[in-house]
């Protein structure tokens, strides 16, 4: 074991919130999801990321508190939506422990950590791999990230803090891309050499048609786009509502454009169905006397645009030629690069993974697939599966507080960047493990704070500070 520098600042830093409060602890934990690649501490092939273990340092300062304590552990009380996802741990981990034996060598798995089969890059038999306990050990902090956004959104100070800590963390993730770009044009590319650590395999120097891939603070270029779709769904909102309009509008274009720019396929055909998302909140967000003059706009305006758009392009040729080599090179011809070829591959032993399981799965982090819904399938099986769903319908369906109000335009807002994180999922996501983000984000769409308006909004173009 080894503690690594990040992970003496973390410590520090840790121990500094204790003192600073909750409210404090939370806008830093947030803030330290953006380090992906990092490992604060190593033990043997497991990493131990700086926000996993700050989120023992939150777990202190928040459940010392009764009232909080309690929030917390009614939030895992039959049916809310914790309890859903404890049943997924505790499903998963079981299995995790007893399928990888009791059906060993009965189906091949692409292995998602190491096994006890040499490292070729393929196929080996079915048997224990190390991220079993590596995945459970990520998804207990999943629950716990969730339970402890809950008990400190109780509080509408607490609720304010979490959304700071989401624009905190978005303006880091865009930081770290713009500075990936910057240092791999001046060859500085040391100053990442202490966040990008862990005992991961990285693809920060590939270059794409000549244009470098972004990765900023991840491990690669998918990694990155993925995470960055949560950051666009949730500030595009916060634009769409007129909330926090001094950087919302700003990220969500900034990481729009990171997204496009990183060359990453998942994050291109993920892009527009979170533009779709974006445009039907802002359809039901505007009108009415608490509409907002920004969802009206793009309501208004977003067609016509496309369509003067695709004309332009149309009548230019070479502006055309242009994006359709790059669009081909990137989605169009994608399927048959060796690389898709290869995540294919994975999807389709994922889905033998789960038939040859009789539907029950192989165990959390036993197989690698190229999609969260094949990840889910080979993993934690038909039962794992229906978990999640009544997990992610409880928490994202129920309708919480008055519509338009403060309070329920950033859960709508988190409700997005949940949906956006997951579309990107669905594309390339490896693990059942969504990451602390969604959970994050899960636990701010549900949180019910007390002494929220219960009102809507009177004036027309209202606006609410986060901060």
């Amino acid at each position: 074991m080894s503690l690594e520098p990040i992970g003496i600042f973390t410590l520090v830093l840790g121990l500094y919130c204790l003192f600073a409060g909750y409210h404090t602890s939370i806008v830093v934990f947030i803030g330290l999801s953006v380090f992906g690649a990092a490992a604060a501490i190593l033990i043997g092939s497991a990493n131990i990321q700086p926000a996993h273990l700050f989120l023992a340092f939150l777990a202190l300062s928040v459940l010392t508190y009764r009232d909080k304590f309690n929030i917390a552990l009614k939030a895992l009380s039959f049916p809310k939506p914790g309890f859903w996802l404890a049943c997924l741990l505790i499903y998963g981990t079981a299995l995790g422990f007893f399928a990888p034996r009791l059906f060993a060598r009965m189906t091949d798995i692409i292995p998602l950590g190491v096994s006890e089969y040499p490292s070729t890059g393929r196929t080996v038999p079915l048997g224990p791999v190390s991220s079993n306990f590596t995945q459970a050990v990520y998804v207990s902090a999943d629950l716990l990230a969730y339970v402890l956004i809950l008990a400190i959104g109780s509080t509408m100070a607490g609720f304010r803090a979490i959304t700071v800590g989401v624009l905190v963390f978005a303006g880091a993730n865009a930081f770290f891309a713009l500075l990936d770009i910057a240092t791999y044009g001046t060859g500085a590319q040391d100053v990442f050499l202490y966040i990008r650590n862990a005992q991961y395999t990285f693809h920060d120097d590939d270059v794409v048609a000549g244009v470098k891939r972004i990765v900023g603070s991840w491990p690669e270029a998918s990694a990155f786009a993925g995470i960055s779709l949560a950051s666009v769904g949730f500030t595009g909102t916060l634009w769409l509502c007129g909330r926090d309009l001094r950087w919302s509008g700003a990220l969500f274009l900034v990481t729009t454009l990171l997204v496009i720019r990183s060359t990453s396929s998942a994050g291109l055909l993920a892009l527009p169905l979170c533009f779709v998302i974006l445009y039907i909140t802002a359809f039901f967000r505007s009108g009415g006397q608490s509409g907002t003059r920004n969802s009206s706009a793009i309501v208004l305006f977003t067609l016509p645009l496309i369509c003067l758009v695709a004309l332009v392009i149309a009548l230019n040729d070479a502006l055309f030629r242009q994006l359709y080599d790059y669009f081909d090179l990137l989605i169009f011809s994608k399927s048959t690069s060796s690389s898709a070829v290869e995540r294919g591959s994975w999807n389709t032993y994922g889905y033998q993974n789960f038939l040859d399981s009789y539907g029950l799965g192989v165990g959390l982090g036993t197989s690698r697939t190229s999609s969260f819904l094949f990840a889910l399938l080979s993993n934690v099986g038909i039962p794992g599966t229906i978990m999640f769903s009544l997990f992610a319908i409880s928490a994202f369906s129920k309708r919480r507080g008055t519509p338009r109000t403060f309070t329920s335009d950033i859960r709508l807002a988190a409700r997005n960047g949940c949906a956006c994180l997951m579309i990107g999922a669905m594309v390339a996501g490896p693990t059942v493990d969504l990451g602390l983000v969604f959970f994050i984000l899960a636990g701010l769409s549900s949180a019910e704070p007390d002494g929220e308006t219960l009102t809507a909004p009177s004036t027309r173009y209202m606006t609410a500070k986060v901060s």
